[in-house]
């Protein structure tokens, strides 16, 4: 079914759940207004990827007069932070990006109790989240396939600012000419 809450997340769901949530609504709520998603940033001391940092984030969306739900998604998974989503936002953001507390809190959560409408992004986040704590980013052919990965979710990436060509053949061209240790000069 298709809500009608527009993308904007200005005038998102208004329920307030109780001090208890129960896992199915907060799998419902996620469904909803969650996102998994892994951005990929410059950083020039990543020099064996190129200059590139893959970010992985799990949000919750809410309007600011609801934080208040969002400080709940806090207690309820034992972690994470709740701020304004911009400067000059009326959206409030749920944040959990710590490899290791998404690996012990977020992630079995929702191994435990599938998504609906999210479950396929999930598993992707799920799956680059584990890699990355293994390291398997650092090696060039890991990294290229964790950032195919991350532009495979959320509707192929379509918001991305980069093309998946300017990622992967920047970090391959770096990486190949700065020694180990070299941070590449910008």
């Amino acid at each position: 079914m298709i809500g009608d809450n527009p993308s904007s997340g200005d005038d998102q769901q208004e329920t307030t759940p109780s001090t208890t949530l129960d896992p199915r609504w907060v799998v419902g709520f996620v469904d909803g207004e969650g996102c998994f998603s892994v951005s990929i940033h410059r950083n020039h001391f990543a020099v064996r990827t190129g200059g590139w940092q893959l970010h992985p984030v799990f949000h919750v969306y809410q309007h600011i007069r609801y934080r208040a739900v969002l400080e709940e998604l806090v207690k309820f998974f034992g972690c994470g932070t709740v701020r304004p989503k911009g400067p000059n936002s009326s959206v409030a953001t749920y944040a959990v990006d710590s490899l290791r507390t998404l690996d012990a809190a977020v992630l079995p959560f929702f191994e435990a109790h599938p998504l609906v409408i999210k479950d396929r992004d999930f598993r992707v986040f799920a799956g680059i989240v584990r890699a990355m704590i293994r390291k398997e980013h650092l090696d060039p052919n890991g990294f290229e396939r964790l950032v195919r990965l991350a532009y495979s979710m959320n509707e192929h990436g379509k918001q991305r600012a980069r093309s998946l060509d300017e990622i992967i053949v920047g970090s391959s061209e770096t990486a190949r000419q700065a020694p180990l240790g070299v941070v590449p000069e910008r």
